[in-house]
């Protein structure tokens, strides 16, 4: 197998809701494994944790091992737009948790959408005062 073959591309979507990882091929066209929070912790609040972002991450690594992928580049996305700019508390732990799984990591990325001056943001809820 050529090095071509080995690499993959790991989407990483961290909100404060949630975590989803997705590991492709080079191209980005072909879907290799896809695992979220709500799959792995059966407690709704806890999906976006770092200890669920950890599992997420070893299903995704031992999906990725059976297809013999070795060599990933990471693209981290935060929610963006109007919306939060940081990544959740999930992000860093998939990644360390992909690096002890035995994925060597080429690259690191930050693909969070950010808006050119767009659409105005919601307005935050203000309670009546009495």
């Amino acid at each position: 197998m050529s090095d071509e073959e080995k690499r993959g591309i790991l989407h990483i979507y961290a909100s404060h809701n949630n975590t989803i990882l997705l590991l492709t091929d080079v191209s980005g066209a072909e879907t290799i494994a896809k695992c979220s929070g709500g799959i792995v912790v059966k407690a709704q609040h806890k999906e976006a944790s770092p200890y669920a972002a950890m599992k997420v991450a070893e299903v995704v690594a031992e999906k990725a091992r059976e297809r013999g992928i070795r060599f990933i580049d990471v693209k981290v996305r935060a929610s963006g737009g109007t919306k939060l700019k940081s990544p959740g508390p999930g992000a860093e732990a998939a990644i360390r948790s992909l690096t002890r799984q035995g994925l060597i990591i080429r690259n690191i990325e930050n693909v969070t959408p950010m808006p050119h001056d767009g659409t105005r943001r919601k307005r935050k809820y203000r309670s009546k005062k009495k």
